[in-house]
């Protein structure tokens, strides 16, 4: 009897990124069947009517983040390897996803060759653990504390965390906070600086896996 292609779903938001990951792929495992998905709805469609070897996911889609699927997912695919792919912080946001049952985590700004180490080590031993990441597994056993970078902010901090990830500039928080403007930039600034990012943008991405928030 004819033995089944292993068959790979990419899911990302970004034809280019599936376009590359394919490539890859198909030059490592030749006889592989590929399937693509764009949003977290197709990823769950695909996994409920298909089999699926391994998953290479991105953190955050349109239609929400990863976090909130992968045990759904494992449901309906108990046995398919679940690889993130994705531009999110390692050090921040690796152990959340393998603690939720996820068996790797993989930066975009990676080279082809870790990519294609990722993706052989995760079919022929079943998970990758990039070198930082076992670093963050082996001291989060010597300390079992999540963890999550927003408990490096003060109670008035996480306050003006919460509302700049709702949306709200420095003037409105001020207002709504009683405070001066400067007051807030100052607050935005030392947020920044403990979180370690230094845009809106990743600072979003953050705050969405990290507090659950959708995506705006």
């Amino acid at each position: 009897m004819t033995a089944r292609r292993a068959v790979f779903l990419l899911g990302d938001d970004h034809q280019i990124v599936r376009q590359g990951l394919a490539f890859i792929i198909s030059d490592l495992f030749p006889d592989s069947e590929i399937r693509h998905a764009s949003t977290l709805e197709q990823v769950l469609e695909i996994a409920s009517e298909n089999p699926v070897d391994a998953a290479i996911l991105d953190a955050q889609f349109p239609d929400g983040n990863s976090l909130t699927i992968i045990k759904e997912f494992r449901k309906l695919q108990p046995d398919a390897r679940i690889l993130i792919f994705t531009s999110s912080a390692e050090e921040h946001h690796s152990l959340k996803f393998l603690r939720e049952g996820a068996n790797g985590f993989l930066s975009k700004l990676s080279e082809e060759p870790e990519i294609a180490t990722a993706l052989q080590e995760l079919m022929n031993r079943g998970s990758y653990l990039s070198p930082l990441t076992q670093q963050l597994l082996a001291q989060a056993a010597l300390d079992p504390v999540s963890p999550d970078p927003l408990s490096q902010l003060t109670g008035r901090e996480l306050e003006v965390a919460d509302l700049l990830a709702e949306g709200l500039g420095n003037l409105e928080i001020a207002n709504k906070m009683e405070l001066r403007q400067n007051t807030v930039s100052t607050f935005k600034k030392r947020i920044f600086r403990k979180l370690d990012v230094d845009n809106l943008v990743d600072f979003l991405e953050l705050m969405r896996i990290h507090r659950d928030l959708p995506r705006r």
